[in-house]
């Protein structure tokens, strides 16, 4: 006897409630093991070190910027949008799919151990490749992740300044974390969403809900993102790997899972997407959608105990949650006083000066709240006419919300400290 399996499903999220899978098409998505993937990569990588609550999945992330996506569609027909059920189909498999692509450890393994590919090259690969699966009903949802598509407000929603994405790892971020600061009012500012010559706009009454979502994006960025912890524990990871790619190049054999290792042992880069390349959808399918957080974790604490010096080292700080030293600063620190820490670094620690820079470097971290280059955020005024946020917002006078600011970072050993 065969059973017809009922896809309908809902699920329980702790941030919005029940969750429903509206057609078959997403069930399957879901259920595939390339979406389940997802489960196993944290949303906010090592944040968890800092804020012990962030341990929550892109996997849930990913529904939950579904949720926002099907309340914005609802919202849009209510105000006598003509959204299409193949429409509607397509922009939510365009959301739960856009970050199929993300690897490991948030944006490590884009740093470390592949070359000029991004997690929206891999995410498009990919969705290609689902595509192929289930028989090309993913056409016009690859259409709208790329912004092809003649509707743009769709693609708005998927990758825009007040997309869904945003708005859920706002607010699930700042659910997690605990962050209070962060939580937005993603309610409201989907019943603000209305549509004017085809892109997306925002009813008059719902400017505050936007200046809102800017403000708790600006703190969300300072406070979690880029806190200093954060950025010492994932520089940290970064170095750990690139240290593990080096070993790998010099023909040292490593552990690491057979995930891992492909990337370990094979230079990938952006001509490897093409056809010919390593890093196609079959080998995606053997080692890209294979690798997640446990593959990373698993091989540094046996990394701890390697013959190398320093990827020893390097792995067993990371594991033991014993950090490098970090200062930020609003301007660059003096070339002097880093190689100042790299001499101290090599003699304290035993190791070549040429090795120093696996422990002392400095970087320079940006955020932009509000990014003019991108397309503006539109108000639909009462009058029936529409004007950027940016000249009706209050906010934007003042610099924090309308320019690129800038900090700098330098990291050190702790024993080194000057």
């Amino acid at each position: 006897m065969v059973y017809k399996t009922n896809k309908h499903k809902i699920i329980n999220d702790p941030v919005y409630g029940f969750i429903d899978l509206p057609f078959d098409l997403i069930y399957d998505i879901v259920a595939h093991p390339w979406f389940q993937r997802l489960r196993n990569i944290k949303q906010l990588g090592l944040t968890s070190f800092v804020y012990p609550g962030a341990n929550h999945s892109r996997f849930q992330h990913c529904l939950g910027a579904l949720y926002l996506t099907d309340s914005a569609i609802k919202t849009l027909r209510n105000k006598d949008i003509i959204i299409s059920p193949e429409e509607e189909e397509a922009l939510l498999v365009a959301i739960l799919l856009h970050d199929i692509g993300h690897g490991p450890f948030s944006h490590a393994l884009e740093h470390s151990l592949i070359s000029g590919i991004t997690h929206e090259d891999i995410s498009l690969l990919l969705m290609e490749k689902l595509n192929e699966a289930f028989g090309g009903k993913l056409d016009l949802a690859i259409e709208i992740f790329r912004g092809t598509y003649k509707r743009k407000f769709f693609h708005e929603l998927v990758a825009g300044q007040i997309d869904m994405d945003r708005l859920d790892f706002l607010r699930r971020d700042s659910f997690f974390t605990g962050v209070i600061e962060g939580a937005v009012g993603s309610d409201r500012i989907i019943r603000m969403l209305n549509v004017v010559s085809d892109r997306l706009v925002v009813d008059e009454k719902g400017i505050y809900s936007i200046e809102k979502f800017l403000i708790a994006r600006r703190l969300m960025y300072w406070q979690v993102y880029m806190h200093k912890t954060v950025l010492s524990s994932e520089s940290l990871l970064v170095n750990v790997l690139r240290r593990a790619k080096e070993l790998a190049g010099r023909g040292e054999d490593l552990f690491a899972t057979p995930a891992l290792r492909f990337f370990l042992y094979n230079n990938i880069g952006q001509a490897d997407l093409g056809d010919s390349g390593l890093f196609t959808p079959s080998h995606v399918s053997f080692n890209f959608t294979r690798l997640d957080d446990s593959d990373i974790l698993t091989s540094i604490k046996y990394w701890a105990d390697q013959n190398d010096p320093v990827l020893r080292d390097l792995s067993r700080r990371l594991m033991m949650r014993d950090l490098l030293a970090i200062e930020l600063q609003d301007k660059p620190f003096p070339i002097a006083r880093v190689q100042q820490l790299k001499d101290l670094t090599a003699g304290r620690l035993g190791i070549n000066k040429e090795l120093t820079g696996f422990y002392v470097y400095t970087e320079a971290i940006s955020n932009l709240t509000y990014a003019p280059g991108e397309p503006e955020v539109m108000i639909l005024l009462k009058d029936g006419t529409t004007a950027g946020i940016s000249t009706v917002s209050d906010i934007f006078d003042h610099k924090l919300f309308s320019e690129r600011i800038t900090r700098y970072f330098l990291c050190y050993p702790k024993e080194c400290r000057i």
